[in-house]
């Protein structure tokens, strides 16, 4: 089972906005909101609300991707999300979220016992490439106690 399918088999909220994991690798995740009537906002494109969930999603998946393996000790917890509304956002639209620490990094701070933190930006994108929104969610690894 690929991450994207564990994710829609276990977040009710992935299966309710019909996010499609595109990509999903501990380099990138790529999920893509349909254009859908019912998660529009007051202009006819995606609520702001679903963006989020959209990009937050997006930055689990490569978390998963890349920490894995390390399920067995931490687990993966969101700290803070911030997001800025840059274009409006017609139609359907994709987050493609990128890891900002190295992978080595965040493991050997784990290895030493610490609580470490890294940041995930995620791109939100209208079908024509323009950036409709941006997102840095802070993630940290809670080892088990």
């Amino acid at each position: 089972m690929s991450i994207g399918e564990m994710l829609a088999a276990t977040v009710p909220m992935v299966r309710t906005l019909n996010l499609e994991y595109l990509e999903t690798t501990p380099e990138r995740a790529v999920l893509s909101l349909p254009d859908q009537g019912d998660f529009h906002n007051h202009i006819g494109g995606p609520h702001a609300g679903a963006m989020f969930t959209l990009a937050e999603s997006a930055s689990g998946a490569i978390v998963l991707a890349a920490f894995g393996d390390q399920l067995s000790r931490a687990v993966p917890l969101a700290v803070s999300a911030e997001i800025a509304y840059k274009k409006v956002a017609l139609g359907p639209v994709k987050a493609t979220a990128t890891l900002g620490r190295p992978i080595a990094d965040v493991v050997a701070e784990l290895d030493a016992g610490e609580r470490p933190e890294f940041p995930v930006a995620v791109a939100i994108t209208r079908e024509d490439g323009a950036v409709t929104g941006e997102m840095t969610v802070i993630w940290t690894l809670r080892p088990n106690s």
